[in-house]
């Protein structure tokens, strides 16, 4: 939906805002888009969590970047010396129940694999027998993928999903799958709304948690061996046991 002509009028917004403040620093300003046209929602004087993405692309290092500027050092780079490369995308995995409204699932993490492979990036601070506590954001790490185009970052995005192996604590990879498996999200039709018109998600990511997706099987021995046949099966097409 996003045009480069109407990336460029975001941007321009963005830094019209920055400036009109006298805002110095590293920052996002977030907008929303709705047929056709985008409102200001907010300023974060901040790097997002979603800043991954756009290293993806740019091959920036934003956290570096901020760094430098917040000690008085210049950019380096204008504008135009920015170049977006192929397509990315980020899954948050959070340690949370999607069956049960989303409801946070603490507590201790008994077996921990990230994924990897050509376009993939993991941003993490958990390992096995890490302890998520209650009391703070349920989110686990960042899974962002990249690709050539939008398909071949979704396709990436399910085989790291399929890899990723967490054991101990329910997590949202399930619904993550289901997600890829739509064929809305692979189009990129999308609305703060997609989850609740799209009911078929849901039970389908509770089908992939009934089969070992998302890890939370009680050993791990069971647990990659689930994941190992989900892979196999949604990628040869063919039944197995």
């Amino acid at each position: 939906a996003i045009t480069p002509a109407l990336r460029k009028r975001m941007g321009d917004a963005a830094v019209e805002a920055a400036r009109a403040c006298g805002y110095f620093n590293a920052g996002t300003i977030e907008f929303i888009f709705s047929k056709g046209d985008f409102y200001f929602l907010e300023m974060n004087t901040r790097l997002q969590v979603e800043h991954p993405v756009t290293e993806m692309v740019t091959g920036i290092d934003l956290v570096r970047t901020q760094i430098r500027v917040a000690q008085g050092e210049q950019l380096g780079f204008s504008q135009a010396d920015i170049k977006q490369v192929g397509w990315a995308m980020e899954f948050r995995v959070n340690a949370e129940d999607p069956a049960r409204d989303f409801m946070p699932a603490p507590g201790r993490i008994r077996g921990y694999h990230e994924p990897g492979g050509p376009g993939v990036r993991v941003d993490s601070g958990v390992y096995a027998g890490y302890t998520i506590p209650p009391y703070y954001d349920s989110m686990i790490a960042k899974l962002v993928v990249w690709g050539r185009d939008r398909e071949e970052a979704v396709e990436r995005g399910r085989r790291a999903l399929y890899e990723y192996a967490i054991e101990g604590v329910k997590t949202n990879i399930p619904l993550h799958l289901a997600l890829t498996e739509s064929p809305d999200f692979r189009a990129g039709k999308l609305s703060t709304h997609f989850i609740p018109d799209h009911p078929e998600v849901m039970r389908r990511a509770g089908e992939l948690a009934a089969e070992g997706v998302g890890l939370d099987l009680g050993g791990p021995g069971n647990a990659r061996v689930a994941a190992i046949v989900a892979a196999v099966h949604h990628h040869s097409g063919t039944s197995t046991s």
